[in-house]
């Protein structure tokens, strides 16, 4: 989507294995030996994708030659309201491509459990949990996807900072922020258009303010709304913006792309990114190189909380209840998280693969930090939440940025749209 969870949207043309697909199409077909899966995804169309299609087409040739397959690359802007209405019409493609969390697990009554056909697949592939939902899984998972808070390091050596010793706390950041000002940059990149701001601040920075146990148990569903620690994650949302941390109009600011181009053309210091997509390590290594480009850790808040890596499984292939044939669309989605078609994800598009096996050691510093820090890293927080809150969340946050709502205002209307599952 450009968005996580938004997870990594773009709008994209069709592309087919085997023919073109539209995005207008319903494209509808009965798989078989003999038959045809259709696949609906927002990738497959991308230049960057081609290599990964190619390789994951290959891959079924061998086990399906009969079988037809076509890729309809759907706008993401739209892609998940034509899904809806294929789920409610009862058909549609026979292979989907979901973000990792509320967005699958939602749909999960439309799907089939993959659990039997992907066994052979759990050691290898990492991010299983973000497409699981009671127990079963939903969807094979394809990258892995988080929030890295990415900083510019030749901004720090203009404003005297030490760029190898980036803050561990907040009130150093705080200061370093100062000193990044006078040096003529903002701190702070925000995209707040979209409302996907606050998704990312939420769990890039959370880390560094809930304790363990708040933590665990807010992906857990166990979520305490009125803890002070939540209520700090949302005021130092609007005390940055009110100390001018962020670029300026970060709520008319679309993230994806024109709050991701301020960090790069040097006009601020730091962006919470993504892992894989867009506005991660290798579109920034392209415009800062990767020399320039460092990965810091959440600064801490709460004295005593160790700040991890929040990361899922970010994209995942599932199959719908509808598809004639369930293992022959199973064996797709395993074509399509196979190594070889990931291996090529990786080094074309810049993706970190949920593929474990792939060796990442040319792709950079950045790069290798953040792959170190996948092993002791934790679930994003956003992620844990419903498609609604988070869609509430988004317009609150918009409004307390602009000061039209209080946090504790926004943090009643989140628990109850939390609770109301």
């Amino acid at each position: 989507m450009k968005m996580r969870a938004i997870w990594s949207a773009v709008l994209v043309a069709g592309l087919a294995l085997t023919g073109c697909g539209s995005a207008t199409s319903s494209n509808s077909s009965p798989a078989g030996e003999a038959g045809k899966l259709v696949v609906w995804d927002w990738k497959s169309g991308e230049p960057s994708s081609a290599s990964y299609v190619e390789k994951a087409k290959a891959d079924f040739a061998k086990k399906h030659p009969d079988v037809t397959v076509e890729f309809v690359a759907q706008p993401f802007d739209q892609y998940y309201t034509l899904l809806g209405a294929a789920i409610q019409s009862g058909k549609g493609p026979d292979v989907m491509l979901f973000n990792g969390g509320g967005q699958i697990r939602d749909r999960v009554d439309a799907l089939v459990p993959l659990d039997e056909y992907v066994a052979g697949d759990k050691q290898r592939l990492a991010g299983w949990d973000a497409f699981t939902k009671d127990g079963k899984v939903y969807a094979g998972p394809v990258t892995l996807q988080g929030h890295p808070i990415y900083y510019n390091k030749a901004i720090y050596e203009k404003a005297g900072l030490d760029p190898a010793s980036p803050a561990t706390t907040w009130s150093e950041f705080v200061a370093d922020c100062a000193a990044i000002a006078k040096a003529g940059a903002k701190c702070f990149a925000l995209g707040n258009k979209e409302g996907a701001g606050i998704q990312f601040w939420l769990s890039a920075l959370g880390s560094g303010i809930l304790t363990a146990q708040e933590y665990d148990d807010w992906i857990a569903g166990k979520r305490d709304w009125n803890s002070p620690n939540v209520k700090r994650v949302f005021q130092l949302w609007k005390e940055a913006g009110d100390a001018g941390l962020n670029n300026d109009g970060a709520n008319s600011t679309a993230m994806f792309n024109d709050a991701f181009a301020l960090f790069q053309s040097g006009k601020a210091a730091h962006v919470i990114g993504l892992m894989s997509d867009v506005g991660h390590w290798k579109d920034f290594n392209e415009f800062l190189t990767a020399e320039k480009l460092g990965v810091m850790a959440a600064p801490v808040v709460t004295a005593g909380t160790t700040p991890s890596l929040p990361y899922d499984g970010g994209i995942g292939y599932g199959v719908a209840k509808w598809t004639k044939d369930p293992k022959v669309a199973a064996d797709l989605v395993r074509s399509l998280t196979s190594t070889d078609a990931l291996k090529a994800f990786y080094t074309s598009a810049g993706a970190v693969a949920a593929d474990t096996t792939i060796d990442v050691s040319e792709g950079g510093a950045a790069l290798g930090t953040i792959v170190s820090e996948t092993k002791s890293g934790k679930p994003a927080l956003h992620v844990a939440l419903s498609s609604k809150t988070l869609d509430l969340m988004g317009r609150l946050s918009q409004q307390l940025l602009g000061g039209s709502v209080g946090v504790d205002d926004v943090l009643k209307q989140l628990a109850a749209s939390d609770q109301a599952g």
